[in-house]
Protein backbone atom coordinates (compact mmCIF):
# COMPACT_ATOMS: atom_id res chain seq x y z
CA UNK A 1 0.00 0.00 0.00
CA UNK A 2 2.22 3.22 -1.15
CA UNK A 3 2.23 5.55 1.58
CA UNK A 4 -0.45 8.14 0.83
CA UNK A 5 -3.02 5.94 0.94
CA UNK A 6 -2.26 4.37 4.02
CA UNK A 7 -2.86 8.19 5.43
CA UNK A 8 -5.61 8.41 3.93
CA UNK A 9 -7.22 5.34 4.74
CA UNK A 10 -6.18 6.32 8.43
CA UNK A 11 -7.42 9.36 8.28
CA UNK A 12 -10.85 8.02 7.19
CA UNK A 13 -10.48 5.16 10.13
CA UNK A 14 -9.95 8.96 12.64
CA UNK A 15 -12.88 10.78 11.50
CA UNK A 16 -15.32 7.67 11.76
CA UNK A 17 -13.84 6.90 15.41
CA UNK A 18 -14.89 10.55 16.45
CA UNK A 19 -18.33 10.37 14.77
CA UNK A 20 -19.16 7.54 17.19
CA UNK A 21 -17.67 9.23 20.25
CA UNK A 22 -14.51 8.19 20.65
CA UNK A 23 -11.21 10.75 21.00
CA UNK A 24 -8.55 10.10 18.20
CA UNK A 25 -6.05 13.25 18.55
CA UNK A 26 -3.36 13.84 15.53
CA UNK A 27 -0.88 12.59 17.85
CA UNK A 28 -2.98 8.99 18.12
CA UNK A 29 -2.92 9.06 14.36
CA UNK A 30 0.70 9.47 13.70
CA UNK A 31 0.98 6.65 16.39
CA UNK A 32 -0.74 4.62 14.49
CA UNK A 33 0.76 5.06 11.65
CA UNK A 34 4.28 4.24 13.01
CA UNK A 35 2.18 1.20 14.54
CA UNK A 36 1.28 -0.12 11.24
CA UNK A 37 5.12 0.35 10.04
CA UNK A 38 6.11 -2.36 11.90
CA UNK A 39 3.44 -5.09 11.01
CA UNK A 40 1.86 -7.17 8.55
CA UNK A 41 -0.92 -4.92 6.76
CA UNK A 42 -2.26 -8.14 5.22
CA UNK A 43 -3.13 -9.66 8.37
CA UNK A 44 -6.26 -8.90 9.68
CA UNK A 45 -5.91 -9.13 13.29
CA UNK A 46 -2.67 -7.81 13.34
CA UNK A 47 -3.47 -4.61 12.10
CA UNK A 48 -6.83 -4.86 14.55
CA UNK A 49 -4.34 -5.01 17.17
CA UNK A 50 -1.78 -2.83 16.27
CA UNK A 51 -4.39 0.42 15.96
CA UNK A 52 -6.06 -0.69 19.18
CA UNK A 53 -2.76 -0.32 21.16
CA UNK A 54 -1.66 2.73 19.59
CA UNK A 55 -4.55 4.66 19.23
CA UNK A 56 -5.22 3.64 23.06
CA UNK A 57 -9.03 1.99 22.94
CA UNK A 58 -10.55 2.19 25.76
CA UNK A 59 -12.95 -0.76 26.78
CA UNK A 60 -15.91 1.01 26.14
CA UNK A 61 -15.13 2.34 22.89
CA UNK A 62 -14.21 -0.87 21.68
CA UNK A 63 -17.41 -1.84 19.53
CA UNK A 64 -17.36 1.41 18.49
CA UNK A 65 -13.83 0.74 17.30
CA UNK A 66 -14.78 -2.86 16.23
CA UNK A 67 -17.64 -1.13 13.61
CA UNK A 68 -15.08 1.51 12.34
CA UNK A 69 -12.60 -1.13 11.26
CA UNK A 70 -14.45 -3.67 9.66
CA UNK A 71 -15.39 -0.56 7.18
CA UNK A 72 -12.25 0.28 7.25
CA UNK A 73 -10.87 -3.45 6.30
CA UNK A 74 -14.28 -3.79 3.39
CA UNK A 75 -13.09 -0.01 1.94
CA UNK A 76 -9.72 -1.39 0.69
CA UNK A 77 -9.28 -2.90 -2.44
CA UNK A 78 -8.22 -6.67 -2.26
CA UNK A 79 -5.03 -6.53 -3.62
CA UNK A 80 -4.01 -4.50 -0.88
CA UNK A 81 -5.34 -6.98 2.02
CA UNK A 82 -4.85 -10.36 -0.06
CA UNK A 83 -1.27 -10.68 0.20
CA UNK A 84 0.15 -11.88 3.76
CA UNK A 85 3.04 -10.22 2.85
CA UNK A 86 2.49 -7.23 1.93
CA UNK A 87 3.94 -4.27 4.49
CA UNK A 88 3.57 -0.58 4.04
CA UNK A 89 6.67 0.52 3.21
CA UNK A 90 7.86 3.69 5.06
CA UNK A 91 9.20 7.20 3.62
CA UNK A 92 13.19 6.99 3.74
CA UNK A 93 13.24 9.25 7.07
CA UNK A 94 10.88 6.74 8.86
CA UNK A 95 12.90 3.86 7.50
CA UNK A 96 15.91 5.53 9.12
CA UNK A 97 14.72 6.44 12.20
CA UNK A 98 13.54 3.10 12.59
CA UNK A 99 16.88 1.53 11.70
CA UNK A 100 15.51 -0.12 8.47
CA UNK A 101 17.56 1.46 5.83
CA UNK A 102 20.91 2.40 5.55
CA UNK A 103 22.45 5.80 6.45
CA UNK A 104 23.74 7.87 3.58
CA UNK A 105 26.99 6.45 2.39
CA UNK A 106 26.23 2.87 4.16
CA UNK A 107 26.00 -0.36 1.82
CA UNK A 108 24.11 -3.15 2.26
CA UNK A 109 25.09 -6.79 0.47
CA UNK A 110 23.59 -6.74 -2.53
CA UNK A 111 23.08 -2.78 -2.56
CA UNK A 112 25.45 -1.21 -4.81
CA UNK A 113 24.42 2.37 -4.64
CA UNK A 114 23.93 2.32 -0.58
CA UNK A 115 20.90 4.45 -0.85
CA UNK A 116 17.97 1.43 -1.61
CA UNK A 117 15.85 1.07 1.12
CA UNK A 118 15.27 -2.82 2.42
CA UNK A 119 14.07 -4.54 5.33
CA UNK A 120 15.70 -5.99 8.21
CA UNK A 121 14.15 -8.73 10.54
CA UNK A 122 16.00 -7.70 13.49
CA UNK A 123 15.62 -3.53 13.36
CA UNK A 124 11.89 -4.56 13.31
CA UNK A 125 11.67 -6.87 15.73
CA UNK A 126 13.71 -4.98 18.21
CA UNK A 127 11.41 -2.45 17.65
CA UNK A 128 7.73 -4.29 17.61
CA UNK A 129 5.66 -3.46 21.14
CA UNK A 130 5.46 -7.08 22.73
CA UNK A 131 1.38 -6.87 22.78
CA UNK A 132 2.07 -6.92 18.72
CA UNK A 133 3.48 -9.93 18.72
CA UNK A 134 3.20 -13.18 17.11
CA UNK A 135 4.15 -16.78 19.94
CA UNK A 136 6.98 -16.67 16.42
CA UNK A 137 8.06 -13.52 16.66
CA UNK A 138 8.49 -13.50 20.44
CA UNK A 139 10.39 -16.76 20.34
CA UNK A 140 12.79 -15.36 17.70
CA UNK A 141 13.15 -12.09 20.18
CA UNK A 142 13.90 -13.86 23.04
CA UNK A 143 17.08 -15.72 20.87
CA UNK A 144 17.50 -12.39 20.54
CA UNK A 145 17.37 -11.41 23.80
CA UNK A 146 19.91 -13.72 25.06
CA UNK A 147 22.17 -12.99 22.29
CA UNK A 148 22.56 -9.36 24.24
CA UNK A 149 22.29 -10.86 27.87
CA UNK A 150 25.50 -12.67 26.50
CA UNK A 151 27.47 -9.62 26.22
CA UNK A 152 26.62 -8.95 30.01
CA UNK A 153 28.96 -11.87 30.69
CA UNK A 154 31.85 -10.87 28.76
CA UNK A 155 32.00 -7.46 30.56
CA UNK A 156 35.74 -6.48 32.39
CA UNK A 157 35.35 -4.61 35.85
CA UNK A 158 38.05 -2.64 36.96
CA UNK A 159 39.44 -4.88 39.26
CA UNK A 160 42.37 -6.67 38.68
CA UNK A 161 42.78 -10.29 39.56
CA UNK A 162 45.62 -12.62 39.18
CA UNK A 163 45.45 -14.18 35.47
CA UNK A 164 47.86 -17.50 33.70
CA UNK A 165 47.35 -16.16 30.68
CA UNK A 166 47.95 -12.40 29.57
CA UNK A 167 47.61 -9.30 31.39
CA UNK A 168 49.31 -6.88 33.10
CA UNK A 169 52.71 -7.21 35.02
CA UNK A 170 52.00 -7.94 38.48
CA UNK A 171 55.89 -7.30 40.43
CA UNK A 172 54.86 -7.55 43.66
CA UNK A 173 53.94 -11.41 43.34
CA UNK A 174 56.53 -11.67 40.55
CA UNK A 175 59.44 -10.47 43.48
CA UNK A 176 57.52 -13.26 45.95
CA UNK A 177 57.83 -15.68 43.41
CA UNK A 178 61.64 -15.17 42.89
CA UNK A 179 62.26 -15.71 46.91
CA UNK A 180 61.46 -19.41 46.87
CA UNK A 181 63.99 -19.48 43.10
CA UNK A 182 67.15 -17.97 44.66
CA UNK A 183 65.59 -14.41 43.31
CA UNK A 184 65.93 -15.84 39.61
CA UNK A 185 62.34 -14.68 38.18
CA UNK A 186 61.68 -17.84 35.73
CA UNK A 187 57.90 -16.76 35.26
CA UNK A 188 56.23 -12.90 35.66
CA UNK A 189 53.01 -13.08 37.66
CA UNK A 190 50.17 -11.17 35.67
CA UNK A 191 47.26 -9.24 36.87
CA UNK A 192 44.11 -8.85 34.04
CA UNK A 193 40.61 -6.92 34.62
CA UNK A 194 37.79 -9.52 36.31
CA UNK A 195 34.95 -10.00 34.42
CA UNK A 196 31.71 -8.20 36.08
CA UNK A 197 29.12 -10.50 38.00
CA UNK A 198 26.49 -8.20 38.86
CA UNK A 199 24.16 -9.77 41.38
CA UNK A 200 20.03 -8.76 40.15
CA UNK A 201 17.19 -9.14 42.12
CA UNK A 202 13.90 -9.39 39.90
CA UNK A 203 10.19 -8.35 41.00
CA UNK A 204 8.12 -8.82 38.32
CA UNK A 205 4.78 -7.44 38.06
CA UNK A 206 2.16 -10.26 36.81
CA UNK A 207 -0.98 -8.44 37.30
CA UNK A 208 -3.61 -8.09 34.38
CA UNK A 209 -2.75 -4.81 33.60
CA UNK A 210 0.91 -6.51 32.55
CA UNK A 211 -0.83 -9.41 30.85
CA UNK A 212 0.81 -8.46 27.29
CA UNK A 213 4.16 -7.89 28.59
CA UNK A 214 4.90 -10.66 31.71
CA UNK A 215 6.16 -13.23 29.30
CA UNK A 216 9.16 -11.72 27.63
CA UNK A 217 10.14 -9.58 30.93
CA UNK A 218 10.44 -13.18 32.45
CA UNK A 219 12.53 -14.13 29.50
CA UNK A 220 14.67 -11.21 30.11
CA UNK A 221 14.98 -12.41 33.68
CA UNK A 222 15.76 -15.78 32.38
CA UNK A 223 18.11 -14.66 29.75
CA UNK A 224 20.48 -12.80 32.57
CA UNK A 225 20.28 -15.61 34.96
CA UNK A 226 22.02 -17.52 32.18
CA UNK A 227 25.18 -15.54 32.16
CA UNK A 228 24.73 -13.98 36.26
CA UNK A 229 23.75 -17.07 38.27
CA UNK A 230 23.78 -14.82 40.96
CA UNK A 231 20.41 -13.46 40.10
CA UNK A 232 16.76 -14.50 42.57
CA UNK A 233 13.37 -13.99 41.00
CA UNK A 234 10.05 -13.04 42.14
CA UNK A 235 6.82 -12.88 41.06
CA UNK A 236 4.17 -10.29 42.48
CA UNK A 237 0.11 -9.35 42.26
CA UNK A 238 -1.61 -9.77 44.89
CA UNK A 239 1.16 -11.92 46.92
CA UNK A 240 4.87 -12.44 46.57
CA UNK A 241 6.24 -15.81 45.14
CA UNK A 242 9.61 -16.61 44.56
CA UNK A 243 10.17 -18.43 41.02
CA UNK A 244 13.66 -18.38 41.24
CA UNK A 245 14.08 -22.13 40.82
CA UNK A 246 11.06 -22.44 38.25
CA UNK A 247 12.41 -20.50 35.37
CA UNK A 248 14.33 -22.58 33.03
CA UNK A 249 15.68 -21.41 28.99
CA UNK A 250 12.27 -21.61 26.52
CA UNK A 251 9.97 -20.53 29.37
CA UNK A 252 6.19 -21.74 29.54
CA UNK A 253 4.34 -19.01 30.98
CA UNK A 254 1.39 -21.15 30.96
CA UNK A 255 3.13 -23.84 33.24
CA UNK A 256 4.51 -20.96 35.72
CA UNK A 257 1.05 -19.13 35.97
CA UNK A 258 -0.46 -22.43 37.24
CA UNK A 259 1.87 -21.92 40.23
CA UNK A 260 1.66 -18.33 40.55
CA UNK A 261 -1.41 -17.09 42.60
CA UNK A 262 -3.96 -14.70 41.36
CA UNK A 263 -1.57 -14.89 37.85
CA UNK A 264 -3.25 -11.84 36.03
CA UNK A 265 -5.80 -10.70 38.57
CA UNK A 266 -4.86 -7.96 40.58
CA UNK A 267 -1.94 -6.11 42.67
CA UNK A 268 -0.93 -4.89 45.63
CA UNK A 269 2.42 -3.69 45.18
CA UNK A 270 2.80 -2.30 48.41
CA UNK A 271 2.26 -5.15 50.11
CA UNK A 272 4.30 -7.84 48.39
CA UNK A 273 7.34 -5.42 48.43
CA UNK A 274 6.76 -5.17 52.48
CA UNK A 275 7.24 -8.98 52.09
CA UNK A 276 10.02 -9.08 50.01
CA UNK A 277 11.71 -6.89 52.60
CA UNK A 278 10.65 -8.57 55.56
CA UNK A 279 11.75 -11.91 54.06
CA UNK A 280 14.48 -11.95 51.84
CA UNK A 281 16.08 -8.55 51.73
CA UNK A 282 18.83 -9.21 54.60
CA UNK A 283 19.82 -11.64 52.93
CA UNK A 284 19.78 -10.85 49.03
CA UNK A 285 20.34 -7.01 49.19
CA UNK A 286 23.80 -5.70 49.87
CA UNK A 287 25.71 -2.83 47.83
CA UNK A 288 26.67 -4.63 45.13
CA UNK A 289 22.33 -5.47 44.52
CA UNK A 290 20.66 -3.85 41.66
CA UNK A 291 16.88 -4.25 41.93
CA UNK A 292 14.97 -4.56 38.35
CA UNK A 293 11.38 -3.87 39.11
CA UNK A 294 9.51 -5.21 35.97
CA UNK A 295 5.37 -3.32 36.35
CA UNK A 296 3.24 -0.38 35.42
CA UNK A 297 3.01 0.75 38.36
CA UNK A 298 -0.85 0.17 38.57
CA UNK A 299 -1.42 -0.20 42.24
CA UNK A 300 -4.51 -0.67 44.50
CA UNK A 301 -3.05 -0.81 48.12
CA UNK A 302 -1.90 2.07 49.97
CA UNK A 303 0.75 4.25 48.72
CA UNK A 304 2.28 5.05 52.06
CA UNK A 305 3.35 1.15 52.28
CA UNK A 306 4.71 1.09 48.93
CA UNK A 307 7.06 4.15 49.88
CA UNK A 308 7.58 2.70 53.36
CA UNK A 309 8.99 -1.07 51.30
CA UNK A 310 10.51 1.09 48.35
CA UNK A 311 12.60 3.07 51.07
CA UNK A 312 14.36 0.09 52.59
CA UNK A 313 14.80 -1.21 49.53
CA UNK A 314 17.07 1.28 48.10
CA UNK A 315 19.03 1.74 51.27
CA UNK A 316 20.06 -1.87 50.75
CA UNK A 317 20.91 -1.60 46.84
CA UNK A 318 23.16 -0.23 44.75
CA UNK A 319 20.60 0.78 42.67
CA UNK A 320 17.12 0.48 41.74
CA UNK A 321 15.85 0.41 38.04
CA UNK A 322 11.96 0.01 37.33
CA UNK A 323 11.10 -0.51 34.07
CA UNK A 324 7.29 0.62 32.62
CA UNK A 325 5.93 -1.22 29.69
CA UNK A 326 3.89 2.00 29.48
CA UNK A 327 7.03 4.39 29.56
CA UNK A 328 7.51 4.01 25.95
CA UNK A 329 4.61 6.31 25.05
CA UNK A 330 6.53 9.39 24.82
CA UNK A 331 3.08 10.42 26.30
CA UNK A 332 3.62 8.94 29.07
CA UNK A 333 3.17 10.44 32.82
CA UNK A 334 3.96 8.84 36.12
CA UNK A 335 0.65 10.12 37.37
CA UNK A 336 -0.38 6.07 39.09
CA UNK A 337 -0.68 6.05 42.66
CA UNK A 338 1.96 3.83 43.11
CA UNK A 339 4.47 5.34 40.25
CA UNK A 340 4.56 8.37 42.18
CA UNK A 341 5.10 6.63 45.79
CA UNK A 342 7.91 4.40 44.44
CA UNK A 343 9.60 7.58 42.08
CA UNK A 344 11.69 8.93 45.04
CA UNK A 345 13.52 5.65 45.70
CA UNK A 346 13.99 4.85 41.83
CA UNK A 347 17.64 5.25 40.09
CA UNK A 348 16.07 5.13 36.62
CA UNK A 349 12.27 4.89 35.86
CA UNK A 350 12.64 3.36 31.81
CA UNK A 351 10.89 1.94 29.26
CA UNK A 352 10.34 -2.07 28.69
CA UNK A 353 7.69 -2.49 25.90
CA UNK A 354 10.44 -3.76 23.33
CA UNK A 355 13.37 -5.32 22.71
CA UNK A 356 15.22 -2.25 22.21
CA UNK A 357 14.08 -1.06 24.99
CA UNK A 358 15.49 -3.82 27.25
CA UNK A 359 18.53 -3.90 25.13
CA UNK A 360 19.67 -0.40 26.48
CA UNK A 361 19.17 -1.49 30.38
CA UNK A 362 21.98 -4.24 30.22
CA UNK A 363 25.26 -1.61 30.39
CA UNK A 364 23.17 -0.76 33.38
CA UNK A 365 23.30 -3.28 35.24
CA UNK A 366 27.28 -3.95 35.76
CA UNK A 367 28.30 -0.10 35.82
Amino acid sequence: MPERDLIAHLARFAAALRERGVRVGLSDAIAAAEALILVDVGDRDEVRRALGVALRIRPADRPAFERAFEELWRAQPRGERGSTTARVQPSRGQALALGLAPADGERRPGDPSGVALGWSPEPRLKRKPFELCSPAELAEMERLLSRAARRLAARRSRRLVPTRGAGLTDLRRSFRRAVGTGGDLFALARRARALETPRLVFLCDTSGSMDPHSRFLLAFAVALRAVARDTEVFAFNTALVRVTSRLAPHLAPARLADRVPDWSGGTRIGECFETFVAEHAARLLGPKTVVIILSDGLDRGEPGRLAAAMRAIRARSRAVLWLNPLAGDPRYEATARGMQAALPFVDRLLPAHDLASLERVLPLLAA
